[in-house]
């Protein structure tokens, strides 16, 4: 793995109407790491991820990617997973890998044509035939066919059965280079701390704690999910 410093974040402030709602956020990030920034609903998971993804402007703070300040140039190199989805849903599924194709230089269309059949999903059914669930597998395998530097997915599993949730862990985990770093918002530790390399806990816009996953679990004894569940008495 190399390891170099690929997401950096310095004394990051953000409010909205004099609400803080993120304070004071030291945070580095190497390459080469899945990493889940876990923390319970409406703690500032989303408006850091926004943040990081240019989509809102920090009331004060710095955000590196690479060494490089955020902006156009920082977007090129991170593939991002909003909560919600963005998609024309009156588009074929084929129409919208052509769109990608055509936005994204680092988008590998033949990897999301085999990953989109893996989950048995047809590249010429339109996304208002398909269910939510179905919608958020198919933005999934999009953001995963980036080859991007980092990817950033934000609660990735919420609409999605068990079963699917599995496949969707795999695909992430088969679908980023060792140059590369996951981030995964969530707050379904159980089903995902398998797959995590390190640990963020976040809360009333802190962060509380930032580990080794193995580490955390072996001097704690104890999952990740328990952990975090001890911590903020879920």
């Amino acid at each position: 793995m190399i390891n170099m410093k690929l997401l950096e974040i310095k004394d990051l402030n953000k409010s909205f109407d004099n609400k803080e709602i993120l304070k004071d956020i030291n945070l580095s990030i190497q390459s080469g790491k899945i990493i889940g920034l876990l923390g319970k609903n409406g703690v500032g998971k989303t408006t850091l991820i926004k943040l990081i993804n240019d989509l809102l402007t920090p009331t004060s703070g710095e955000i590196l990617i690479k060494g490089q300040k955020i902006g156009i140039e920082t977007k090129k190199v991170i593939s991002y997973l909003p909560e919600r989805t963005y998609l024309n849903k009156q588009m074929k599924v084929s129409e919208v890998i052509s769109y990608f194709e055509d936005f994204y230089d680092n988008f590998d269309s033949e990897k999301a044509v085999k990953l989109l059949k893996e989950l048995d999903l047809d590249i010429n059914q339109k996304l208002t035939q398909m269910s939510k669930g179905m919608q958020e597998k198919v933005q999934l395998v999009l953001v995963m066919s980036r080859n991007a530097d980092l990817y950033v997915l934000d609660e990735p599993l919420g609409g999605v059965d068990p079963a699917t949730r599995d496949y969707i862990l795999d695909t992430i985990l088969s679908n980023f280079n060792e140059n590369a770093s996951v981030i995964i918002s969530t707050h379904l530790i159980s089903d995902i701390e398998k797959i995590l390399d390190e640990v963020i806990f976040i809360d009333k816009g802190q962060i509380v704690l930032q580990s080794d996953a193995d580490k955390l679990r072996n001097k704690e004894n104890a999952s990740i999910d328990e952990i975090f569940r001890r911590m903020f008495k879920c």
